[in-house]
């Protein structure tokens, strides 16, 4: 099923957004200019979807979604530039990711900092699979506000085991726990294939099996597909 959402009219906003302009606001590296340079072919801001654009009311953690479409020189997109672009625009961003004749969708759970209101946190991405671009789009989610508009968008990109009753950032944070304990497990699989000394296998097993009981605990029996 398509996660990409057919837009009201009336928030289209369609302006170019210079690659310069998120190099000054993200203080960009060497390194991350060049990610730009050999990735990104264009950045449009497509949709503004606003409390004047879509008749929905701002809420605090969420008085505006933009919605961003990057067009792409290859297939892979480093997630520094997603985060790049994050850091630059003070509002929760949907992207639309397109190549080749595919789109797809991915965005961060984002949200104002309790710490310090003017600065942003951003989640770990999460992404659909690519499907091709004329494919019908789904009709925007019905919603009582941006926020809870904010938590459908989102959460047609979330995998389903990730628990549907939860609220969204406890459903993001066990994500961001079952992908830290998944990355945890293959580094002692890793390890384990490069040990030759009996005894440091049997510890290294020993280790593995108590990362595997993390993750199924967690709920990553499935976490593979996240």
């Amino acid at each position: 099923m398509t996660a990409c959402f057919e837009y009201p009219p009336a928030a289209k906003f369609w302006r170019v957004v210079p690659k310069t302009k998120v190099y000054d606001h993200a203080r960009a590296t060497t390194r991350l200019r060049q990610l730009f340079v050999d990735q990104v072919d264009q950045i449009v801001w497509r949709y503004k979807l606003a409390p004047e654009t879509i008749n929905l009311s701002a809420t605090k953690a969420v008085s505006e979604i933009q919605v961003f479409g990057i067009s792409l020189r290859t297939p892979e997109l480093d997630e520094d530039i997603l985060l790049a672009i994050d850091k630059a625009i003070a509002f929760p961003i949907i992207f639309e990711l397109t190549n080749g004749g595919k789109r797809k969708s991915i965005a961060a759970y984002k949200r104002p900092s309790e710490a310090d209101s003017v600065k942003w946190v951003v989640s770990e991405y999460f992404a659909s699979d690519w499907e091709l671009e004329d494919n019908p789009r789904k009709p925007l989610p019905t919603a009582l506000n941006l926020g809870s508009l904010y938590d459908k968008l989102l959460s047609s990109l979330i995998p389903a085991y990730a628990g549907d009753m939860e609220p969204l950032d406890a459903r993001v944070a066990r994500i961001e726990a079952i992908r830290a304990k998944e990355r945890e497990v293959e580094r002692i699989k890793a390890r384990l294939s490069r040990e030759k000394q009996f005894n440091k296998k049997v510890a290294i097993n020993a280790e593995l099996r108590g990362a595997l009981s993390e993750l199924k605990n967690l709920g990553g029996g499935k976490a593979a597909d996240a």
